[in-house]
């Protein structure tokens, strides 16, 4: 098994290349999404149960990711026979279409660089008695800095409209001097940034409400 990483992964880290097997073949990373942004989330393992879901969601949402120029790449600690197969269950099962890689990580050298490796839970292993992976979401702008991660344990499937939603104010906020607020989805109001001094405030946002100094909100400026 590859060496676990001696340094973490934190919010500006810049995103890991690497090179691995996939249902679509030979992987390169960098290549694959080029100047998009990314979201890279592992999988324990093939023919799962709560993986099942979670890729089909995610194959369901994946032309909504492509309208915001961000590359879906899944991961699981399989090889890439196996996840043809279960490409095909998950579309028998969930009416989703893969059609994103899948990276092939076997061998863990994915996610021992990504540090997806379960620790909370040591019987978390497969055959080879390798340790099976956590399901990490890392979002990864067209810089390849990482700018959002999300863990959880195996026993718990993601959110994918939730995954959206982030990308979504990630997106705003570095289109316009905003920040969002809980529960924020696209159409709803949005944060005039604290760094935004007043007089400027006035000028970006003309039409914004100040409910406290540091609580200004306004309508997300169109395009």
């Amino acid at each position: 098994m590859a060496a676990s990483r001696t340094t973490p992964l934190r919010l500006g880290s810049t995103a890991e290349d690497f090179t691995a097997d996939s249902n679509v073949g030979p992987f390169k990373f960098y290549e694959y999404i080029g100047n998009d942004w990314a979201i890279l989330f592992s999988h324990p393992q093939d023919y799962t149960p709560v993986c099942t879901t979670e890729l089909g969601a995610f194959a369901k949402l994946e032309p909504e990711f492509a309208k915001r120029g961000v590359k879906l790449v899944g991961l699981s600690a399989d090889t890439p026979e196996r996840h043809e197969g279960w490409i095909k269950d998950i579309a028998e099962v969930t009416g989703g279409t893969v059609t994103f890689p899948i990276v092939a990580d076997n061998d863990r050298k994915v996610a021992n660089l990504y540090d997806m490796i379960d620790y909370q839970d040591p019987s978390n292993i497969d055959h080879n008695a390798l340790p099976l992976t956590i399901r990490s979401v890392f979002f990864i702008d067209p810089k390849k800095k990482i700018r959002t991660i999300l863990s959880y344990p195996a026993s718990t499937g993601r959110n994918a409209a939730e995954v959206l939603r982030i990308v979504d104010s990630l997106q705003a906020g570095d289109k316009f001097k905003i920040a969002t607020p809980i529960d924020w989805v696209p159409g709803q109001d949005v944060i005039v940034a604290n760094s935004v001094k007043q007089d400027e405030a006035k000028e970006l946002f003309p039409q914004h409400r100040t409910v406290k100094p540091y609580l200004r909100y306004t309508a997300l400026p169109k395009a």
